[in-house]
């Protein structure tokens, strides 16, 4: 087992031995099922139902199922009444469409580097990129790891600011007992294929607050106020898309949402099986949970020190071949995100609609996007690799021991990768 199979020896797991996710049993068949012989393919009674009950599960008073998290995201940006050159802070690291929603709106995107050990927005520097035309902040919970709230939002009451989360990542964490969408003026979440509540594609907005809502309500369905089960005057009054999922998406999403407290739970036992695995192994750093938080491992994010393996100077080059001895190992670890935000041509470019805008018109001021200002994004970006298959159910302790084992042993043979 100590010869790696990049090399041709024996891989750790078997080719198959990790299950695919999600698991799909005789709930979401009969779901599913149930909404295809049903007469409402559009908002009907599953579409309803899960309004109704993941809302009540994130513990929120008002909820929207959406097609997709970027859409959500977006509903959040117009809830909050942002508009043409309002300034938006984002972590410098994340998905794009944490920072693409605020383009959506013709907003202005701040960038603020990350806090290394959370990966989540370094509060420190919130306040340094305030300026007078900043509207809102938004909070990222990456990875499932919750951002602290608390001094989050005190920076933005004092700044009469709106607190969006982004928790497209992070169903069933928590900030003090609490679940993370409560905090901010408004939320979003994700249900893409790769997230802990997956139905295929889709999303849902969240909001406390009642006036958010209806503003972000309008935006979901073509501008009109009243939603499409309810009883419509079919007048736009307000610029508006069409962020609606079919009734058979939230089918599925409400049979694995029925499940999703006990996949949470495997998760992470998984979790806490693979730390125990890999805590004492040199040069390797750990997801960092604050004592307040409870993740949900969406993506067990480990990070190289590369200096103490002798390759501080060429660190991306050495956890490339990392991960490509991984995947031989057949562990499915990779990459989330190559890119820190700043370094994306449509930031870099400011021209998201053409002839400069939304930063060239007449509302806005154009932001220096210097990519060197955001040293522990990149670290970051150069440094880290995960996984959220293993850890996922069907899959038990004994599969997240053995991607241990796979990690391990690449690591005691770092020299037979010709670096």
């Amino acid at each position: 087992m100590s010869f790696l199979a990049i090399n041709g020896g024996e891989p750790v797991l078997k080719k198959d031995e990790i299950k695919a996710w999600p698991p799909i049993d005789k709930i979401d068949e009969d779901y599913v099922m149930d909404s295809l012989h049903s007469p409402q393919h559009a908002f009907g009674k599953h579409f309803e139902a899960f309004e109704k009950e993941f809302t009540q599960w994130v513990g929120a008073k008002y909820g929207r199922p959406t097609n997709s998290g970027t859409s959500a995201l977006h509903m959040c940006i117009a809830g909050c009444g942002l508009g043409c050159g309002d300034e938006v802070i984002v972590a410098a690291y994340s998905w794009p469409s944490s920072a693409t929603c605020i383009l959506h709106h013709n907003c202005i995107p701040v960038f603020v580097d990350i806090d290394f050990p959370t990966i989540n927005i370094d509060i420190n520097k919130i306040e340094s990129a305030i300026t007078p035309k900043t509207k809102a902040i938004i909070a990222v919970h990456l990875h499932g790891v919750p951002v602290e709230m608390d001094p989050l939002i005190a920076i933005a009451k004092k700044h009469n600011l709106y607190v969006i989360e982004d928790c497209c990542q992070a169903h069933g964490a928590t900030y003090k007992g609490i679940k993370v969408g409560n905090f901010g003026d408004c939320a979003a979440f994700s249900q893409n294929q790769n997230k802990v509540l997956c139905a295929g594609e889709g999303g849902f907005f969240v909001s406390n607050n009642e006036e958010i809502f209806k503003k972000a309500s309008l935006l979901w369905n073509f501008g009109e106020t009243k939603a499409p089960y309810e009883k419509r005057d079919n007048h736009a009054y307000a610029l508006g898309w069409m962020y609606t999922p079919n009734d058979m998406t939230c089918a599925f999403g409400r049979a694995q949402l029925s499940k999703l407290d006990s996949y949470l739970k495997q998760i992470k036992e998984n979790a806490m099986t693979l730390e125990s695995t890999l805590k004492d192994v040199p040069g390797l750093i750990l997801p960092y949970v604050p004592d307040d938080c409870v993740s949900n491992y969406y993506n067990y994010t480990i990070r190289l020190d590369c200096e103490k393996f002798g390759f501080g100077g060429r660190k991306k080059e050495f956890r490339d071949k990392v991960i490509e001895a991984l995947a031989a190992e057949n562990t499915q670890i990779g990459l989330w995100q190559t890119f820190i935000l700043p370094k994306m041509t449509v930031f870099l470019a400011q021209n998201a609609y053409g002839y400069g805008c939304p930063w060239d018109c007449p509302h806005s001021e154009a932001k220096p996007y210097d990519p060197e200002a955001y040293p522990m994004a990149q670290l970051h970006t150069d440094t880290h690799f995960g996984m959220t298959y293993p850890l996922r159910n069907p899959n038990g302790p004994e599969i997240a021991k053995k991607v241990g084992q796979a990690i391990i042993k690449v690591l005691e043979n770092i020299k037979e990768l010709g670096l």
